[in-house]
């Protein structure tokens, strides 16, 4: 199981806190234990830094850009493009040398992650798992996913603990299927259930019973007795959404309902309903219903 500490920028390579980087949105200081993400403007620079323990992936949002590779003669000096992707492995320093400005979205996704995705993905020891530094470019499914990671941190009402949990482990299952020569298991993907498994079941009523507190991922897998990476495939699988936005879906319900029976005041509903507060109620009933709380509320007493 991966370290359920908050996931903090002193566990970077040390990139970010170069005095010449000027950070946009990160993800330090929130509860994702099992993510890393910082959106920021790098200007350019050469030094080595210290191996992480962690996975790196860099997006570039702009470009072309030439970097290069101070310790590892395969990258060697490239010219990067707009929407380039740098794997960093963990265990060995990293070095590089920037040329020109350049805004990046930094992931990180701990290693126990991409081992325990592993463990359910492929034959053979997951602590074996080998995911080698590249420069790559065309992979719109992993740059959609830093998208999304980017976005999270952008806006605070999407960068809940669970949503983080997620999408480690969806980036995890990218990396291994993709950049890893390890042998998947056979059976391919699950079949859809026409109802919901007894699992899901329990998994579902924890979220519902647990509504007001913030719940991630962690929490409704130690409930059920299965693993992280075990839950989010299963809600893609049964529910074909992330468990995230499935617990925002019932949180919405649940508002939804209290506004059109109870007197209850608008903060107090997004306290029940576990929202941060009433703005955030705000504006995910607003996504989901194309009006707001207030509004809402009339028109069902009209």
């Amino acid at each position: 199981m991966y370290a359920r500490r908050p996931f903090g920028i002193e566990e970077t390579h040390g990139m970010l806190v170069q005095p010449s980087t000027k950070i946009k949105a990160c993800s330090d200081g929130r509860d994702w234990t099992s993510l890393f993400t910082s959106v920021q403007k790098e200007m350019p620079f050469q030094g080595v830094f210290q191996s992480s323990r962690d996975h790196l992936i860099v997006l570039h949002r702009d470009g072309p850009v030439q970097v290069e590779s101070l310790t590892d003669r395969k990258i060697g000096r490239r010219v990067i493009p707009a929407g380039g992707i740098h794997i960093i492995s963990p265990g060995v320093d990293f070095g590089i040398h920037l040329t020109a400005a350049i805004e990046t979205v930094h992931v990180y996704v701990r290693r126990s992650v991409i081992e325990e995705v592993a463990l359910e993905m492929v034959d053979g020891d997951p602590a074996r798992i080998d995911i080698p530094n590249a420069i790559v470019e065309g992979d719109k499914a992993l740059h959609a996913l830093i998208d999304a990671s980017a976005f999270a941190v952008e806006d605070e009402s999407l960068g809940s603990s669970m949503f983080a949990d997620y999408m480690s482990r969806t980036i995890a299952s990218q990396l291994i299927r993709t950049y890893s020569k390890a042998k998947l298991k056979g059976g391919g993907r699950m079949s859809m259930y026409p109802s919901l498994s007894p699992t899901m079941s329990e998994a579902v009523d924890y979220m519902t019973a647990n509504i007001d507190t913030a719940i991630n991922l962690a929490d409704i897998a130690q409930a059920i007795n299965r693993s992280p990476s075990h839950i989010a495939r299963m809600f893609r699988t049964e529910l074909g959404m992330p468990p995230h936005r499935y617990l925002i879906n019932l949180r919405v319900d649940k508002a939804r309902r209290l506004l059109e029976k109870t007197s209850m005041s608008i903060a107090e509903i997004a306290y029940e309903c576990g929202f941060a507060h009433q703005e955030h109620l705000t504006r995910l009933f607003g996504r989901h219903t194309g009006t707001t709380p207030a509004a809402y509320r009339r028109s069902k007493r009209n």
